[in-house]
């Protein structure tokens, strides 16, 4: 078990491959607002449709299974699972906090007996705050040696101070990895290349095969086997449109067992959602799916929604200079826009944006039946900025004039939302949202 608090640098030293980013073929027709919210906060689901191993609460995880040559015409099979901290019951012990956990591992091919692992893992903190931790903060790999063909996985993992189990399974194909071949790419945080089929697969699996819009560099490694001569071998990154977004070619020096090649998709240069990296062609093409998203913990993949979705941000100024850039400039300033609205530059993940855009998808459900998604009305804009309120009155079921009644007594606020239609939608009456906007204003010129 690895457990990663920042970014692992890439340590090998081989030949990266290199081109030029253009785009081809035009843009699909955007997700709107409204329907984000069917995938903003499912994660796993999002996983699933990417062909990953994805787990639900109370543990959710999610995994990959990453295939390599091995000695003579057997594979390595390594299997990456990312978990977050804030999954597990972690208890003070000495200085710090620890968790411990159980993972079991099935594999079954037809014919043959099945394949069992039983691991326990700790992992250790210093302080309270990293036991909450929404991103991925927990590594596990487990590394097997197979024969070619088609296998069935069932992992689950328990948390040993409490009750709490999550499992799930799928399939994965070994393929042969004949001379003149190359491996899939494998998504990595690192690597270190081998010289041999015999020697450890020595990575560190990007799991998730996600990267933070404009932040980091999504590395890919590929390994070719037993070129007999100087061998150029295609690949192509394309976006969820199918459109191609970069082409390259990767070049083997010929004469050696294995040769190991990173690909590097810079952070200025991937488009937002899901991308396919294919490498080499028919029939010996091998392919792997990667996401661009604005954070690990919502999936959000087009700018536009994602400026409409901080409406409510209070963050007006940038905002705006964020929608009007340039297209080239956007993933710089996202990462600007980012650091400086987070509250604990100590912990990777943006808890001032993960708080706001868990409000909006509380507000979702809550607010149903008006002619607008529940974050748009007038109740999910003042429950989305200022929380949820002290004392709430409802008369709107009853023949007092159908009006809803809040109260933020910190605040010194009383606002009251009026179903003047008659149909359920009730909006802030003008003096309500005057006075809503003055406690708002001075609200955000105190944080």
């Amino acid at each position: 078990m690895i457990r990663r608090v920042t970014l692992l640098v890439l340590v090998a030293l081989m030949p990266l491959g290199c081109g030029t980013w253009r785009r081809a073929g035009s843009p699909g027709t955007p997700v709107s607002p409204q329907e984000q919210f069917s995938g903003l906060f499912d994660v796993q689901g999002a996983y699933r449709r990417m062909g990953r191993l994805a787990s639900g609460p109370p543990i959710q995880f999610i995994g990959t299974v990453a295939t390599a040559a091995g000695p003579g015409d057997s594979a390595v099979a390594m299997l990456g699972l990312s978990l977050e901290n804030r999954s597990l019951v972690f208890q003070r012990e000495g200085e710090g906090f620890v968790a411990r956990y159980r993972v079991e591992i099935t594999l079954e091919r037809a014919g043959d007996p099945p394949i069992e692992v039983r691991r326990e893992e700790t992992v250790r903190v210093v302080t309270f705050k990293e036991t909450l931790r929404a991103d991925e903060s927990i590594i596990f790999q487990q590394s097997f040696h197979l024969v070619p063909g088609d296998y069935h996985i069932a992992i689950s993992i328990r948390d040993l101070a409490s009750p709490s189990r999550s499992q799930t399974e799928g399939d994965f194909t070994v393929r042969t990895f004949a001379p003149g071949t190359t491996s899939e790419p494998i998504l990595v945080y690192q690597v270190t290349g081998r010289a041999s089929r015999s020697d450890p697969l020595a990575v560190l699996l990007n799991a998730r095969g996600s990267v933070a819009y404009g932040g980091d560099t999504l590395l890919a490694y590929v390994e070719g086997y037993d070129f007999t001569q100087p061998t150029l071998v295609p690949y192509e990154v394309r976006d969820r449109e199918d459109s191609v977004v970069f082409r390259d070619s990767l070049r083997f020096a010929g004469g050696q067992a294995i040769e190991g090649q990173v690909i590097r998709l810079a952070p200025d240069s991937q488009p937002l959602g899901e991308l396919t990296i294919q490498v080499g062609t028919p029939p010996d093409e091998r392919s792997a799916t990667a996401l661009v998203s604005f954070s690990e913990a919502w999936i959000v993949t087009n700018f536009e929604d994602m400026i409409d979705l901080l409406r409510y941000f209070g963050q007006d100024r940038r905002l705006g200079a964020l929608k009007n850039a340039p297209e080239a400039e956007r993933p710089r300033l996202w990462q600007e826009f980012y650091r400086d609205t987070d509250p604990n530059k100590i912990t990777p993940e943006n808890e001032a944006l993960d708080a706001y855009l868990q409000r909006i998808a509380m507000a979702n459900l809550r607010f149903r039946g008006e002619d607008r998604p529940g974050w748009r009305t007038d109740r999910g804009e003042v429950f989305i900025t200022l929380g949820d309120p002290d004392e709430t009155f409802d008369a709107s079921p009853t023949s007092q004039g159908r009006i809803i009644r809040w109260s933020y007594t910190s605040l010194r606020l009383t606002v009251y939302f009026e179903d003047v239609s008659g149909f359920g939608r009730f909006r802030l009456t003008p003096a309500s949202r005057a006075e809503y906007e003055n406690v708002l204003s001075r609200v955000r010129r105190s944080q």
